[in-house]
């Protein structure tokens, strides 16, 4: 059974740090796992993936720098650092699992997790 279940969103003010967990059951390393996010009346947006060889991809221009990726094989949960948020980074945030490689399109992950809210507000 696959599931995707991520954690960590919640408020906090411009300028702060939050981290988002993707923990991963059913899947084998050979998965990609990308950050994705969707705001209010936008489109879901590719943020940043982690392909199963260890490959990063930044999609987001506008985070760049300032959100990191990475995955805890053992652990099989990937994370999303964010630091400096500002308020434009508010959206729901989603984790979605593909083989084998990393894709910005939505439309190619077969699986995703419930998401999870962060916004960022003073």
């Amino acid at each position: 059974q696959f599931q995707l279940v991520e954690s960590g969103g919640g408020l906090v003010q411009p300028g702060g740090s939050l981290r988002l967990s993707c923990a991963a059951s059913g899947f084998t390393l050979n998965y990609a796992i990308g950050w994705f996010r969707q705001a209010p009346g936008k489109e879901r947006e590719g943020v940043s993936c982690f392909s199963s060889s260890g490959l990063v991809t930044v999609y987001a221009d506008s985070v760049r720098g300032r959100f990191t990726i990475t995955r805890d094989n053992a652990k099989n949960t990937v994370y999303l650092q964010m630091n400096s948020l500002k308020p434009e980074d508010t959206a729901v945030y989603y984790c979605a699992a593909r083989r084998p490689y990393c894709s910005r399109s939505v439309s190619d992950y077969n699986y995703w997790g419930q998401g999870t809210q962060v916004t960022v507000s003073s």
